[in-house]
């Protein structure tokens, strides 16, 4: 008869296994070099610039947009502008990380305001502006209040779409132009969630057209993108390719690519299609392998820029850098993992330095300084801008994670 092993001796080979599969995950981990607390202690200072901020807002129903130092001039808009949900967003993930609740009945108060965007069709933008706020508001406490409001943006944002052309309209026109920026591919979050709570594949399908056109159409042989591309309405064929925001029509302006890096990277997470997942990483090489891409990874306002290397570099561009790479790095290999998490971490390690990090009390409560908006209208150039902040929080609070 067989004898049974001691229980000693079974618990013994248990906990040897335990010890070697932490090991073997411990070895797999990647070695972050930004210590912990200072990410808490930025996020406590990204904390207090928003209860700050929160204070500098002139009347009930504007939203923070940018502030110009040299006229102590904080520049709010209406709740109907695109970055009308970067606010609320923040706020949310600041409270998440810090728990502080005054941040949590700011969010509440401006998420009064912005509730009515709900059935705004004429914007293609309600992912950034409903998504980014009440959709973070019903992850932290889901409510049916919320899943109206977001199920009602997603009915609106599908109003947008164009089955000829295959795509979300981004700008209304007069003609028979159809306007697509590569920006739209952060809309469609909204529309994969809207799917998911419903069951109706409507939405997923919407979503999934339209990365697909955009994959078709956006992209350059190196893999850099178009700014906008304007289809034919009735025809669906492309009429023109340019880049409106960005140094020319052939250059490659710099958050636009990190648009587009971020957007097939979240669409990859949704549906798990390797093709997205490729076209995520042909972006990130493209970016990071650039010959103009600074060492400290903040991107000039274009790769293409003049004056290089004296132009204006663009904290948001590096920020939504810093996030989208920090989720890619999740989905592949070793090799491409550590090249994309290393340059997420540069960029946030420069972006927590005094250059760009904003002291407390100072830049009209923004965090991080330096964004680019639309240099070729001479809009919001070397400002603070609302989503360089967002993504910039976002990008901390995954590092954290990782």
């Amino acid at each position: 008869m067989k004898k049974s092993r001691p229980k000693s001796s079974v618990f013994r080979s248990v906990k040897f296994s335990v010890l070697m599969l932490v090991v073997f995950f411990t070895s797999c981990a990647i070695k972050k070099d930004i210590p912990a607390d200072k990410i808490d202690a930025t996020l406590e200072l990204a904390a207090e610039q928003y209860k700050y901020m929160a204070d500098q807002l002139p009347e009930d129903g504007r939203f923070p947009k940018t502030y110009y130092a040299k006229e102590n001039r904080f520049e709010t808009s209406g709740s109907d502008w695109w970055v009308s949900g970067f606010y609320p967003g923040t706020l949310l993930y600041l409270y998440e990380e810090v728990g502080d609740p005054e941040l949590m009945e700011e969010a509440e108060r401006i998420l009064e305001d912005l509730e009515k965007e709900q059935h705004n069709t004429s914007t293609h933008d309600l992912g950034f502006m409903m998504f980014d706020s009440f959709g973070a508001a019903n992850r932290l406490d889901p409510r049916e209040e919320y899943e109206e409001i977001l199920m009602n943006s997603a009915k609106s944002l599908a109003t947008r779409f164009d089955e000829e052309v295959g795509a979300i309209r981004s700008w209304d026109s007069d003609d028979d132009s159809f306007l697509v920026i590569i920006d739209n591919m952060m809309n469609l979050e909204l529309l994969f969630w809207a799917s998911e709570y419903s069951g109706d594949n409507r939405y997923h399908d919407i979503a999934i057209t339209h990365a697909n056109t955009t994959m078709q159409h956006h992209f350059r042989p190196d893999n850099s993108s178009y700014h906008v591309i304007n289809y034919n309405e009735n025809k669906g064929e492309v009429k023109e390719k340019r880049t409106a925001q960005g140094n020319a029509d052939e250059s490659a302006w710099a958050r636009g690519q990190a648009w587009g890096l971020y957007g097939f990277a979240e669409v990859y997470r949704k549906t798990k299609d390797q093709k997205y997942l490729d076209q995520a990483v042909k972006i990130a090489d493209f970016m990071l392998d650039h010959p103009n891409m600074p060492a400290d990874k903040i991107p000039y306002w274009d790769y293409n820029a003049p004056k290089i290397p004296d132009a204006l570099r663009d904290s948001s561009a590096g920020a939504i850098m810093a996030a989208a790479l920090l989720e890619l790095s999740e989905y592949v290999g070793k090799d491409k993992q550590k090249k994309y998490f290393n340059a997420a971490e540069t960029a946030l390690h420069t972006l927590m330095g005094p250059e760009y990090l904003a002291e407390e009390g100072t830049n009209g409560g923004f965090i991080l300084k330096h964004g680019v908006g639309h240099l070729p209208k001479n809009s919001e150039i070397d400002v603070p801008l609302t989503y360089g902040d967002y993504y910039f929080v976002e990008a901390l609070k995954r590092y954290k994670e990782e």
